[in-house]
C-alpha cells in the first residue's frame, strides 16, 4: 500500500484533551492566562506548552494515577490492526505529552506504536519540565511538534492525516486527504481540503477500507465526492 497514516492523540484517540485535563488538575492557575495568548495568536503551541508544564505540580504517582483513569476510542485498537495487516505505516503524532501518550497506550496494549510528542521530564518533587525535540524553525504554527516535518519524512508516500484541531490544520494542508473530526472538520470545509468526518475509529476503518479500494496503483489521488468514500 502507498499510504503512511499520521495520527493525532489528543481528542482523536483519546476521548478528551489529556493536556487540559492536566493541566486543569494539576497546574497553577496562570495556566489558563498562557492558554489565552495562545488562542489569541500571541504565542506558538511549544512556547504555550512549556510554560505551562512549567506550572504543573503533581508527583510522579499522582500523575501516573490520573492518567490510569483516561479514557480512548477502543475501536483504536482494531484500527490499528487493520493498518497493520495491510503493512500501512502509522505514526501517532502530537503536540501533547509523550510520556502521557506512552502510558495511555501501554494500558491498552499498544505499547509498539511509534510516538513523535513534546517530551515531559520530572525533574524532581512534584515539578516538570518540557522539550520539544521534534520541533522547527521552519514551522509556520510554531508547534512543538511540526507535524508537516513528520509527514515529510517518508517520501513517496501518501498521506492520510487524522485528527481534530488546531494542532491538525497545518498538515492537514500538505496532506493528500484527511479523516477530521471536531473542529478540523469546518477548517477542512473553509480550505476546501479533501477529507472525509468520523466519529470514531470504527467509522475510520470503513473510510479507510473505501480510500484504499479507491487509490490507484500508481498512487494517483482520484478525484472524489463524500458520498463515493462512504460508499
Amino acid at each position: 500500500m502507498n499510504w503512511q497514516l499520521i495520527v493525532d492523540f489528543d481528542g482523536t484517540i483519546s476521548l478528551e484533551d489529556t493536556t487540559d485535563l492536566i493541566l486543569q488538575t494539576f497546574a497553577e492557575p496562570a495556566w489558563q492566562e498562557i492558554e489565552d495568548e495562545w488562542l489569541a495568536g500571541r504565542i506558538g503551541s511549544r512556547e504555550c506548552m512549556a510554560r505551562q508544564v512549567d506550572l504543573l505540580r503533581v508527583s510522579p504517582a499522582e500523575l501516573d494515577a490520573f492518567v490510569d483513569g483516561i479514557r480512548i476510542d477502543w475501536h483504536f485498537k482494531s484500527f490499528v490492526r487493520q493498518c497493520q495487516r495491510l503493512e500501512l505505516p502509522l505514526t501517532i503524532v502530537s503536540d501533547g505529552l509523550d510520556l502521557v501518550i506512552a502510558s495511555v497506550l501501554r494500558r491498552a496494549g499498544l505499547e509498539n506504536l511509534p510516538i513523535t510528542a513534546n517530551h515531559l521530564e520530572h525533574s524532581g518533587g512534584n515539578r516538570w519540565k518540557l522539550s520539544s525535540p521534534h520541533a522547527s524553525n521552519a514551522c509556520l504554527a510554531l508547534s512543538g511538534t511540526c507535524k508537516c516535518a513528520v509527514a515529510a519524512q517518508r517520501q513517496g508516500l501518501l498521506t492520510l492525516v487524522i485528527g481534530d484541531g488546531r494542532s491538525d490544520r497545518c498538515v492537514a494542508q500538505q496532506a493528500d486527504f484527511v479523516f477530521a473530526k471536531s473542529g478540523l472538520v469546518r477548517f477542512c470545509e473553509e480550505k476546501q481540503l479533501p477529507y472525509q468526518p468520523f466519529a470514531d475509529f470504527a467509522q475510520a476503518s470503513r473510510l479507510l477500507s473505501n480510500l484504499l479500494e479507491m487509490t490507484p496503483a500508481q498512487g494517483l489521488i482520484p478525484a472524489v465526492s463524500k458520498e463515493s468514500i462512504y460508499g
